[in-house]
């Protein structure tokens, strides 16, 4: 059950956020003016934060349930962890403060941050994909940081099909093809997944649970919280899909 657990929550935060990130390293190709960069940004400002949450999650039930591997996780892994973190904040801000201010030069900085940041989580992402099973990073990165690091704009241009109109719209329309934002969304939502799962399957975390005990508080916890994170997620897109999407 905690691995299923961790599972529904990892794979939920990369195909949920995993379109932020996208739509964030590809901000300069979809918007091309200040104004056309504030409303790609502002179809993704009402739901980061929630589906940033599904990583907390995850990270709750690693943490809880696998105390021995997350250790030795976090240890191997400490570069592109810490990298992660610091682009998880740089964009964060960015796309906080950039309403902050009513400059351009501020608003181009943010735009800034919001690409830099998103990079950095997603090439640090690649990284920790790449080293799952060996717990440190190995030769194998080489490729497949640059597929994970694809995988996640062409997830954020399908995404940015569906959410913005106009020019934006048109540009995420070459990058994700004639088919059908729907359909692209479906398949890099699918790719997303089996990344992940690809990934997490060569940990030994059935080997690394932890004592009866404490799963016999965290496992019920867990199972109360669950379905509140989605109902509150599936509420969230159901309110934003209707607003209309203003620059920030």
């Amino acid at each position: 059950m905690e691995i299923t657990l961790l599972a529904f929550f990892a794979v939920g935060y990369f195909v949920l956020a995993g379109a932020d990130l996208g739509i964030g390293m590809l901000l300069p190709h979809l918007g091309r003016s200040c104004d056309e960069r504030g409303r790609v940004l502002a179809s993704i400002t009402p739901l980061f934060m929630s589906n940033e949450v599904w990583l907390v999650a995850a990270a709750g039930v690693l943490v809880g349930a696998f105390p021995l591997l997350e250790g030795e996780l976090l240890s191997g892994l400490y570069v592109p962890s810490v990298a992660l973190l610091l682009g998880w904040v740089v964009r964060d801000a960015g796309i906080w403060l950039r309403g902050g201010v009513d400059r351009a030069a501020w608003r181009r900085g943010c735009d800034g941050a919001v690409v830099a940041g998103s990079w950095a989580v997603a090439l640090s992402w690649g990284f920790i994909l790449a080293a799952m099973g060996e717990r440190s990073v190995t030769g194998s990165a080489a490729i497949v940081v640059p597929a994970v690091a694809a995988l996640f704009c062409a997830h954020g241009t399908a995404f940015a099909g569906l959410r913005l109109g106009g020019a934006p719209k048109a540009r995420a329309r070459r990058l994700s093809g004639a088919s059908g934002e729907r359909l692209v969304y479906a398949l890099t939502s699918g790719g997303m997944a089996l990344v992940c799962l690809l990934a997490g399957s060569r940990l030994p975390l059935a080997e690394n649970l932890a004592d009866p005990a404490t799963l016999a508080l965290l496992t019920p916890a867990l199972l109360v919280i669950t379905p509140v994170l989605v109902a509150s997620q599936v509420w969230l897109w159901r309110v934003f899909d209707r607003a209309p999407i203003r620059s920030q």
